[in-house]
Parts: structure tokens; sequence; C-alpha cells
């Protein structure tokens, strides 16, 4: 006997081996080839394998041993590594070997949220020019499902090629010039979803609210009857797919869990819009933001990944389409997404966290505004500066400290340089109030690094709010071109809850 021939059995009756008992040795969901690792940080590798047996991971040149536990699980960690590829994966035991071919290190980014992270560019002429520009992005997309437990495994592979989203698009393009290295995005988003779909349900634990709602779906048999049928078909409704992906928690185990702790840079949240159905929901929301954060972090054993969210553009609504209020889609009393955008930025307490403002953006009517591009673009632009360690301009003015004059209101802003105004005319957007708490436009005017603020109705102004309304016409911006951050002095409650 031939020493090929030998080796043609022994590979035949391994193969014979697994089919007839089943292949024991799996990895975590997120590895498949084609993939991205993260370059420069401790590469998370996990799976399953026969119970205290023993497992060997290499990738390229890199060797790592572990033994998996009494349950068959096993986790390691890999050094990091340098940007390139592609290089081979495989994870062997004694009796199995899995190989993954075409892995690229660069820079991994989660893109999550509902529908404007969903949203496509096919009627976005100037993101889908960029396709044939778009040369090292790969795209891992998880499959749009639930579960009522935390899940292992999810549905998605690696695909060469850029992600469906406008928005996780335009970021990748935009990031792949700025750091030259094959860029991985994770897309896992699913429209109409409330960032309560997206927690885990421990949670409930820290939020009081969160808990309320666990309590009323745990207590619901005919919903939970009713998630467990629409599973169980091969074919579900577009009704029956809205009903579940507007649930709590079930959301998280199925799409988000599964990926932990798979190594990335950070990831991208563009969600909100769910959670603006009343005020009490906008500001409940400031307080879950960064608590999600943090518990996410955790999830990912301690890695204080990158977090930027893209704060809600502007928008009022076909509701409001036929009101009689006036101009109400600039007034700073009348209740609106102000109030989602300053609980948003609220999870900036935490280090690495950014909230991309897109004020000057979005649509009055359409909640699926198409001005998709600039988000991408700014996203990129801070994850340069905050990740890429590159001298970049990020950020648009943003609120310093604010200096009574007389009858005159001084707004110091960080991020200032070269303040100037989009179409030459003074800024807009300004509103100034005394002690009553009464609002009014107020003229300004730029000087240096500052706006001066003045209203003929506010004789001893006291508070300001900029563009602090649904649909601000904005045009302040600092030399980079990026706009001034919305923002407010006073702590009036408002208007619903005075």
């Amino acid at each position: 006997m031939t020493q090929k021939t030998i080796i043609l059995i022994a590979l035949f009756s391994l193969s014979l081996s697994q089919y007839l008992f089943g292949q024991e040795l799996k990895l975590g969901s997120p590895f498949t080839e084609h993939m991205v690792l993260q370059r420069g940080k401790p590469i998370n590798i996990w799976g399953e394998a026969k119970p205290n047996e023993h497992v060997s991971v290499f990738l390229g040149k890199v060797e790592k041993s572990i033994v998996a536990d009494s349950s068959g699980a096993w986790k390691t960690q890999l050094p990091p590594q340098s940007a390139g590829g592609p290089f081979l994966l495989q994870v062997k035991t004694d009796e199995e070997s899995i190989n993954y071919e075409d892995v690229m290190i660069g820079e991994v980014w989660i893109c999550t949220g509902q529908s404007n992270m969903v949203m496509g560019y096919g009627g976005i002429p100037e993101i889908k020019e960029l396709e044939g520009a778009a040369k090292n992005i790969r795209t891992f997309n998880v499959t749009n499902t639930v579960a009522f437990t935390e899940q292992d495994y999810l549905e998605g592979e690696w695909k060469l090629g850029n992600p469906s989203s406008a928005v996780a698009f335009s970021f990748a393009h935009f990031l792949e010039l700025e750091a030259g290295v094959p860029i991985g995005i994770i897309l896992t988003a699913w429209g109409s979803s409330s960032i309560e779909g997206w927690m885990p349900r421990d949670m409930e634990h820290m939020l009081p609210h969160f808990k309320e709602i666990m309590v009323q779906f745990d207590g619901d048999s005919s919903k939970r009857e009713r998630i467990a049928k629409i599973l169980s078909s091969t074919e579900r409704s577009r009704q029956e797919d809205i009903f579940l992906r507007t649930q709590p928690n079930i959301i998280y185990n199925a799409m988000l869990k599964p990926l932990a702790p798979f190594t990335i840079r950070g990831m991208v949240w563009y969600q909100g819009e769910a959670n603006t159905k009343s005020i009490e929901d906008m500001l409940q929301y400031g307080k879950t933001l960064p608590l999600w954060v943090s518990r996410l972090r955790a999830e990912w054993e301690g890695d204080p990944f990158h977090f930027f969210g893209v704060s809600l553009p502007g928008f009022v609504g076909k509701k409001n389409k036929d009101s009689d209020l006036g101009d109400f889609s600039e007034e700073p009393w009348t209740p609106s997404w102000a109030w989602m955008r300053a609980s948003q930025y609220q999870a900036e307490c935490l280090d690495s966290v950014q909230i991309i403002n897109t004020i000057d953006l979005g649509d009055l009517w359409d909640i699926h505004p198409k001005d998709k591009l600039p988000i991408g673009r700014r996203l990129a632009l801070m994850a340069a500066s905050e990740t890429l360690d590159k001298d970049t301009r990020a950020k648009g003015p943003f609120l310093k400290d604010i200096e009574i004059k007389g009858d005159k209101l001084v707004v110091q802003l960080y991020e200032a340089q070269g303040l100037k105004t989009t179409d030459g005319e003074a800024p807009r957007a300004f509103w100034v109030a005394d002690a009553t708490g009464e609002w009014h436009r107020a003229a300004a005017t730029i000087s240096g690094e500052t706006v001066v603020l003045v209203s003929d109705e506010v004789k001893a102004p006291k508070y300001v709010r900029y563009a602090f309304s649904g649909k601000p016409n904005v045009n302040l911006v600092n030399r980079a071109g990026l706009p001034a951050r919305p923002f407010r002095t006073d702590g009036f409650l408002p208007e619903p809850l005075k």
C-alpha cells in the first residue's frame, strides 16, 4: 500500500467519522472565510470541541494552544497583529480541523440600529457612485431574527464587497481612505427596533422602566405564543416582521449577543426614532444609552471599544404638516426631537464615546432622509481622529460657556477655529430668554470664536438655546465645515412636563 493511499484512507475515515457522529469542533459565528480581524488588539477566538480536548489555533505564523473545558467550550487570544493578509486561520484537534482562507487583518466595526442604519443606497446616487472606488471592504450581514434566550450562534457569513447600508458603506469607504487597510463591517440592524430590543435581560436590574417592560412582556402569554409561531414558520408577513422587531430584549439575544467578544475597533449606533414617542421616552433615553454602552463593553470582556452614536437629524413629521403652530420646526419650546438629541449626547460622559452631529441634515417630513453620505464621512473623520491618531478635525463647534454682558449674551465655543456661516449670512437658530423662560429669537454676530446674541424683546437675557427644535434652519460651522452642535443652557422642563 503506497503512502498516498494510506493518506487517502485516513482522510476518508476522518470524513466518515464526522458524517456519522457529527463534527464537534466549531468556531463562533463571526469566524468564516473572507473575514476581517481587528489589527493592533488581542484577537479573541472561541468555539466548541470535545470536553477537555486540546485545541490548536494557527493564524499565519502565530500559534496558540488551549484545552476545552468540561463542557467543550474553549476560548483563546492571539497577540495583536499588524494589518495585512490574506492569511489562513486553522483550528485543529487530534481528530478534526477547520480551515478558513482569505483572512484579512484591518479595522472592524459593528454597525447597528434601526431603519436609518438599514436603509440602502440604491436611490442615493452620490453613494452608489462610490462602489467602484471601494477596493478592500468586507461585510458580515447578520440575519434578522429573535430569540427568547441568549444565543451562542447566529446566521451570517463574511462576503467580499460593501454593506448594503448607505451609512455603513459610506463610513467604510471613507474609513478605508483614511486607514489604508482592509475594512470589515458587521451589519446587524433592524428597522423599527427600540433600544430596549437590543438590551440584555439583566439590564432590568439597572433600569426600572426596562424591568416594567420585561414584566409586561413575560406576563403576556399570547404575545410569546405569537412570537414562537412566527419563528416556527418558514415565511413571515411584513406585519409579523414588524411585530418581532418591536419587542424588548429578543433582538439582542439573537443578533448581538452571539457576536461577543469578537474583537472590534468600535460600534456605530444609528437608532433613536423608535424611542421618541413621548417626551418621557426621550428623557429616559439619556439614562439608558450610557448604561447600555457600559453593559455591552462588559459583554465584550471589558474592552472599552469606541462607540459612535449618530444623533437624530432634523425632522418634524407628517402628523404636524398641517399644523397651525406657525414656524413650529424652529420653536424651541415645541416638543420635538431636540430632547432626544440632548439625551443622546449624555452618553459622552463615558470614555471613547462620541455622538455625531447631524443637525444640518434630515428632512422636514421624511423620517428616512437620503443625505446619508455626510454621516458616513463624519463617522470616518471621527474614527480617524479617535482611533487612527490622525490630526483630523472631526467635531463642529460646541458649547464652552456663556457670558452675560448687560443686554447681550456671549456664547463661547470649543472647536470654533474659523467660525463662519455656510451662506455668509448671520448665524441662525439662536433663541434667548430671561428668568421668566419666555423665548425670543436672537440676532447673532460672530466675534472670533464666539457668538454675540441680542434681542430687542429680552432686556436681561439669562438663557440661550441653539438649534433646539425639530428641524432648525442652521448655518453655523467651523473652518472644517462641521456644524455647531445644538445646546441649551437652561434647566426648564419640556412643555408637557411643566
